[in-house]
């Protein structure tokens, strides 16, 4: 190898200055608390040497310190303006200023970046221990798991072998007589005054679940998705052939433990379906632990099924290493201790013993070990809801991962860093999604004791109508009444159903009900719901069969920290019928609630629930919450991913028939979900029956609707159940795909750009994937679109199917009809012209800017050149 000397220097040009050796004006050694003041207090104020470097005066520091809180990033005049206030300054110039403020910043964000890397670092050594942890206990299992191998072997051999023998049994049908007896022995009744009985129950209670929250005592199975790492949300696993179902949850939180045991204790706050907790005893323990006593209830999943309740022996006590537990487990016969509250109606489920590990962490936070065992009771509810109440996954979304996220989110809203909606705090917010859930599971269940009553109940349709005529009992009394209770006196109604619907994912349906509402939803039913937060009502509406429904506009509220979950206003335009229905031209506001719409999460329940609100949007304004709910019945891991179905084209594997297979379509796949829907109306006494008919008619035409929507989303029923002109695989979109390109060369003398040329052999395929929209729409008088590639349909926020009921002028705004009218003569006699750029509406009223568009005749295989249809380009586009 060639070793190269270095040149000598020049005579007459200086050396080069030594990289570490700033010479400088630039103070890149100040710093703040005046560390880097290198005077004593004595000596003078620094004279400017751009030769030498600043050094500043305490004085000095803290004057720019006073200024930095305030703008830590002056402009020029500003910097002029600092020397001219501060006198103690006077003797620096500007460009010192400057320098100083820029090494300030940089200081600041290397201090964000080491606090950051530092808490990065605690989490990854949190989450090591705990992966060590988790192997042992997995190597336990193993282990385990092998000698019950060898033993069963064993067993087997020895049944095999002795077989062939007589023996006389009645010494083993004695033991056998004695076992049974042991077994069907109760234990002692131990009651509630007996503080010690009740304490040999709480340690057995620990015992069994550290058994299961560190040990072998269940066989879990992780959950597929849940991968660990410091921003995840921990190691999620299920049981396997266990007594009931069981979930299991470990991660990481950076709140101190007592903070995290007061917040899981707190049980309505992040168990959605907890209707109330009640702590009948609470007894101190000698160790400085407590033992409580408590009855809870839970809502009904479905309208198809009674609710749940529990009665419980909760304990909670420290352990030697600092680490908190709070175990819990059922009170009945067979464990000993009093008995608890029946309430008629509620079907009694069992805890078996479940709790929380919570663990200091060094540095700060938690580490939380949960586990939730319960016995669902699944015989007492139809055969087709037991998976309800048999699937570890459900448990482990509604209870075990619900807990550890709420635990994350307010968390990370302790830390600041979450900005406000609304000009809300996130407290107010999550409030409002908790009473909006609910309020959705008290028009579900319909307990008597909160005022509900059965006024009918239609058995063809199985739509049931319930009423309450204490609707402030209902809503509670920290909430202001609604002005409809208060001045005429009447109630509220519900009209609610059930019913199974096949292969759509939950997400999946969840979504497009909240994207396209219009769909289902009738604007006259919307309004009267609207109005009855005024004082005067109009009359009940009847349904239209087309009513025209104005566009809606999303405003996000909030969100949780993995957007499972989010809160927004939906702004519907009102536009009027008639002249006597002046209120529908008023814009109507719904206060919504999406949940679920993870297509990853297995087990997941999605939910949308919205109520109307008004324009004031009190924080005490009351909520009358109706909408959907999807329960996953049975879940396969070849049921197709629910982000590629919303355009019912996205995957775009073409094959015979038009019909569309993803990657993990199964022929034999199938997934049936409980569907439940409730809407609530409020109500004048006179008119109660006139609002039960209209209910009644608007939840069997809703229902009607969802089948339609579910027929049209199913992935394994596109090529089957849709009639489009151009669905994707079919020769007639493969027609139009080779027109497109071939019309557009022709016409500009350019190839469309194609940013993926390997499927160059499928112009379809290059059409669909193409990033700019392109869109076909027809020559008539008013011209409609035809089709639309994928990133068409993303703009126009639509499907294949809905995009043939948009025209071209709904999505085109005053300058771009002027432009396109302008151009139009040139496009049909040149074949093609460019369009400046602009602004589009999407179906949902959201606006999309574009660089420029592209219009251009599409030619097909007629001799005489006669235009199919006309295709638009809009390049480079992107929400506003």
């Amino acid at each position: 190898m060639t070793r190269h000397r270095p040149w000598p220097p020049h005579p007459h040009h200086p050396p080069p200055p030594h990289p570490l050796r700033v010479a400088a004006p630039a103070a890149a050694t100040d710093s703040g608390a005046g560390k880097m003041a290198r005077l004593s207090p004595g000596a003078a104020a620094p004279q400017v040497d751009t030769g030498k470097y600043v050094r500043y005066t305490p004085e000095q520091v803290e004057a720019l310190e006073r200024v930095y809180n305030e703008c830590p990033k002056p402009s020029s005049l500003r910097r002029q303006q600092i020397i001219r206030d501060c006198p103690i300054l006077c003797n620096i110039e500007p460009k010192q200023i400057k320098v100083w403020f820029q090494n300030r910043r940089c200081r600041e964000k290397q201090r964000k970046e080491s606090s950051r890397m530092q808490t990065v670092n605690r989490k990854l050594t949190a989450m090591n221990k705990l992966l060590m942890e988790e192997n042992d206990r997995l190597q336990k299992q193993v282990s385990r798991l092998v000698y019950e191998n060898v033993s069963a072997k064993s067993l087997k051999t020895k049944i095999h072998n002795a077989s062939a023998a007589t023996t006389d049994t009645s010494c083993e049908s004695v033991v056998t007589s004695g076992q049974q007896q042991a077994l069907a022995a109760p234990r002692p009744q131990r009651d509630a005054n007996n503080p010690a009985g009740l304490l040999a129950i709480a340690e057995e209670t620990l015992t069994a679940f550290m058994s299961k929250a560190t040990g072998t005592a269940v066989e879990w199975v992780q959950m597929m998705g849940m991968k660990p790492g410091p921003d995840s949300i921990g190691i999620i696993a299920v049981s396997h052939n266990c007594i009931g179902v069981a979930a299991r949850a470990c991660g990481l939180v950076s709140l101190e433990p007592t903070k995290v045991a007061e917040i899981l204790k707190d049980r309505p706050s992040w168990y959605r379906d907890c209707r109330c907790v009640d702590i009948l005893h609470v007894f101190p323990t000698g160790n400085g632990g407590t033992i409580e006593l408590i009855y809870m209830q839970t809502y009904a999943p479905t309208t198809l099924a009674a609710p749940r309740d529990f009665w419980t022996l909760r304990y909670t006590c420290g352990l030697e290493d600092g680490s908190l537990v709070i175990c819990e487990r059922s009170l009945t016969q067979s464990t000993g201790g009093p008995s608890g509250p029946n309430t008629p109606g509620f079907i009694r489920a069992e805890v078996l013993p479940s709790g929380y590990l919570i663990r200091p962490c060094e540095g700060g936070g938690s580490m939380i070990h949960i586990v939730d065992h319960v016995d669902l009771d699944a015989w007492s509810v139809p055969e087709v809801l037991r998976p309800l109440y048999e699937s570890p996954k459900i448990v482990a979304q509604k209870m075990t991962i619900a807990a550890l996220r709420h635990i994350r989110q307010i968390a990370h809203e302790s830390s600041g860093e979450i900005p406000y909606g609304a000009g809300r705090q996130p407290a107010v917010l999550r409030t409002f999604s908790q009473r909006l859930s609910r309020g959705f599971n008290d028009a579900v269940s319909g307990f008597p004791d909160d005022g509900w009553s059965l006024l009918t109940s239609d058995g063809a349709e199985d739509i049931t109508i319930t009423v309450n005529s204490s609707p402030n009992k209902l809503v509670g009394s920290h909430i202001s009444p609604s002005p409809l209770f208060s001045a005429i006196g009447g109630g509220i109604l519900c009209a609610k159903a059930s019913m199974l619907v096949q292969d759509v994912p939950p997400a999946l349906l969840v979504r497009f009900l909240r994207e396209h509402r219009s769909e289902w939803a009738d604007p006259g039913v919307d309004a009267y719901s609207a109005a009855s937060l005024r004082a005067s009502p109009y009359a009940v509406p009847g349904l239209r069969a087309g009513g025209f429904m104005g566009n809606q506009v999303i405003l996000p509220l909030a969100h949780t920290l993995e957007h499972e979950e989010f809160l927004e206003v939906l702004r519907l335009e009102g536009h009027g019928f008639s002249h006597d229905e002046v209120l529908l031209a008023r814009d109507m506001y719904l206060l919504q609630l999406c949940s679920g719409v993870d297509e990853n999460a297995s087990g997941a329940c999605a939910q949308l629930v919205f109520a109307p609100i008004d324009e004031s949007f009190a924080d005490d304004a009351p909520l009358l919450p109706s909408g959907f709910r999807v329960i996953p019945l049975d879940t396969k891991t070849d049921v197709p991913s629910a982000t590629r179905t919303l355009d019912l084209a996205s995957a775009l594997e073409v094959g015979s028939g038009g019909a569309l297979r993803g990657s993990g379509d199964s022929p034999g796949g199938c997934t049936r979900s409980v569907l439940t829907i409730a809407f609530q109306f409020s109500f004048e006494n006179h008119l109660r029956e006139s609002v039960a008919a209209m209910a009644r008619q608007y939840v069997r035409a809703v229902m009607a609707s969802v089948q339609r929507v579910a027929m049209a989303i199913a992935p394994s029923r596109l090529g089957s159940q849709i009639q489009l002109k151009h669905p994707p695989g079919s020769p007639e979109a493969l027609t139009l795909a080779s027109w497109i390109g071939r019309s557009y060369r022709a016409h500009t003398g350019e190839e469309i750009r194609w940013l993926d040329t390997e499927e160059a052999d499928s112009p379809l395929k290059l059409l669909w994937n193409h990033s700019d929209a392109i869109l076909c729409c027809s020559l008539k008088p008013a011209p409609m679109f035809t089709f639309g590639n994928n990133a068409a349909l993303d703009m126009l926020e639509t499907t294949l199917v809905n995009l043939q009921d948009i025209s071209l002028e709904a999505i085109l705004d005053d300058e771009g009809r002027k432009a396109l009218c302008a151009e139009f003569s040139k496009v049909m006699q040149q074949g093609f012209a460019y369009l400046p750029g602009g602004v589009c509406k999407s179906s949902m009223g959201r606006q999309a800017s574009y660089e420029q568009a592209v219009a251009w005749k599409v030619v097909g295989d007629d001799v005489a050149g006669a235009p199919h249809c006309l295709a638009f380009m809009f390049v480079n586009w992107t929400f506003l």
